[in-house]
């Protein structure tokens, strides 16, 4: 679960880490405002969306003036922001952070993660901060850093200097960087984050540190521990599909592309999807309907692919384990008669009582197609859809 850069500064601030005044706005009268309590003679905007490379896409912007506040808000707050990371949609912007502007020396990079490879948290950091860390990383990997914590040690005063080290960092500063670093590994650990994300992290020309911008991602498996956390979704993220779905208990992310995709369990529509790829079609979404995936659940799925009106036919792929086939199959049958779905459907059934469920399929004179594997299942949907 992703918060947004006001939602993570709030946290950081919790935590005593220095950050920057500022105050969120909704309209280019409340930026205004918030400029004049901020108090100086420029501002900076960033548009608060769920994606990075926001000045890339026009999404940060710095206003020397209360006009330009004004001007520059009105045009941000409401727009359709396009970055690298939202693809070609982009991001309604529904509110902008108003901040204070640093006077900046150097940028660095700095993140906690973790490491599913070592089964550790892991730190990076790099001397480059700035919008190309990614290619920073690519072409100069000796100006990163990273350092694999113990859970047992902890992070080690040698790990600490290591990066530090790195960064250049005089005595003063480094005294003041050690307490932020070890400030971040207990506030990621006890709030149950999956990522901590400064960049960039900068050292101002007083020689002060200070993170100018926050990307935290939540670990929803943690949850349970934190009720609070239904606080960072906003009202208007409750009405996207995504969001709609996980109410309704299963994963749903819309995609591009124009075949429509349910399958259960993560890996197995990751493994949909691209083989869709491979046999040159584009899936139109992600669907993990869950393992208990009866009639009522399929229909619900069913209703969220369809929604799409740029899918022109559906690929159920479904693994039987616990739950059995032909109970799915019914399910299917029962939720494309209800639906009076007109568009093509593929639907692949495999392990528990796979061949009751074929025997189901194969008797109703619905428009439903099935097949043995997946590739095959594959290549008919993208044949009846192209």
């Amino acid at each position: 679960m992703n918060i947004h850069e006001f939602q993570a500064k709030a946290l950081l601030k919790k935590y005593g880490i220095p950050i920057l005044e500022s105050c969120i706005a909704h309209s280019s009268e409340e930026a205004v405002k918030a400029a004049q309590d901020l108090g100086g003679s420029s501002w900076v905007l960033k548009a608060q969306v769920h994606a990075g490379g926001r000045g890339k896409g026009g999404g940060i912007k710095i206003a020397k003036s209360l006009d330009e506040v004004k001007i520059l808000s009105q045009k941000m707050i409401g727009m359709n922001l396009i970055t690298p990371q939202t693809g070609k949609t982009g991001e309604k912007v529904h509110r902008i952070l108003v901040e204070k502007t640093a006077e900046i020396d150097k940028e660095f990079y700095l993140a906690l993660l973790v490491n599913r490879s070592t089964s550790k948290v892991s730190v990076i950091v790099s001397d480059q901060g700035g919008m190309d860390i990614e290619e920073t990383a690519r072409k100069f990997p000796d100006k990163i850093v990273r350092v694999n914590i113990h859970p047992i040690t902890g992070l080690c005063s040698f790990q600490k200097r290591a990066c530090a080290d790195l960064l250049g960092l005089n005595k003063k500063t480094e005294g003041e960087f050690f307490k932020i670093i070890e400030t971040f590994y207990s506030l990621f650990l006890k709030e149950d984050l999956s990522l901590l994300e400064v960049n960039p992290f900068v050292l101002t020309k007083d020689e002060k540190l200070c993170p100018l911008d926050a990307k935290v991602s939540l670990d929803s498996n943690a949850g349970y521990r934190h009720p609070h956390w239904s606080e960072y979704v906003l009202e208007e993220e409750l009405n996207t599909p995504s969001a709609q779905a996980q109410l309704q208990g299963f994963s749903f992310v819309p995609l591009d592309g124009y075949i429509g995709c349910m399958v259960n369990g993560a890996g197995l529509a990751m493994a949909t999807m691209d083989m869709i790829q491979l046999c040159g079609g584009m899936p139109a979404n992600f669907l993990d309907v869950g393992g208990d995936a009866d009639a009522k659940r399929i229909q619900t799925a069913f209703q969220f692919i369809l929604k799409d009106p740029k899918v022109r036919g559906v690929l159920v792929n479904i693994f039987g384990g616990i739950v059995r086939c032909d109970l799915i199959a019914e399910g299917i049958i029962q939720a494309v008669s209800n639906l009076d779905m007109k568009i093509p459907l593929v639907v692949r059934l495999e392990g528990n009582s796979a061949d009751e469920a074929k025997a189901l399929l194969q008797k109703t004179n619905l428009n439903i197609t099935s097949a043995r594997g997946l590739k095959e299942a594959t290549e008919q949907i993208i044949s009846l859809t192209t």
